[in-house]
């Protein structure tokens, strides 16, 4: 779902779905899911600083899962789908950080947020088959359960930064 909705927000040129977090090197799907890698179920997300703020999209991964659910997303279970965000320097630190302390000052949820930060370091990609995941599979279960409805949310949420129609 992460990436269906990145895809969406004006600035952003590409996203790659991998996995990032752990101590195994080039990591399989199979071994990520076993929860002994490490790793968790990740994107990596390629920008225009000038159309998007790195603030923007830290607003946007907050407002597009849930930051409450340890090693949990809807119906995904495990540490691989854990919430974490990764930076790479100190400003983008302080700006997930502060995003933080802002959603909880506003109490925006009714639960603690459990979301890593951690320092990026290696970015593994997933399988083809996991590239563009969603417009391949439209009529999977997991899609029209899961990811259109989040998607449709995050579209009417977000409607601001949303790509221009082509």
């Amino acid at each position: 779902c992460v990436e269906a909705i990145f895809q969406q927000v004006n600035g952003v040129e590409e996203v790659t779905p991998g996995y990032c977090g752990g101590a195994i090197k080039n990591p399989t799907y199979n071994e990520v899911c076993s929860g002994k890698t490490g790793h968790a179920e990740t994107t990596k997300i390629i920008y225009n600083p000038k159309l998007v703020a790195f603030k923007t999209l830290v607003d946007v991964f907050f407002g597009s899962h849930d930051p409450t659910t340890l090693n949990r997303q809807g119906p995904d279970i495990g540490t691989q789908y854990r919430s974490i965000a990764f930076y790479q320097n100190n400003s983008e630190k302080e700006i997930i950080n502060n995003e933080i302390i802002r959603l909880k000052s506003k109490k925006v949820f009714n639960s603690p947020i459990v979301t890593e930060i951690q320092k990026f370091s290696v970015f593994y990609l997933a399988e083809d088959y996991h590239q563009d995941f969603e417009k391949k599979n439209p009529n999977h279960p997991y899609i029209r359960a899961i990811s259109k409805p989040r998607v449709s949310k995050f579209i009417n949420s977000y409607s601001k930064i949303i790509k221009p129609k082509k």
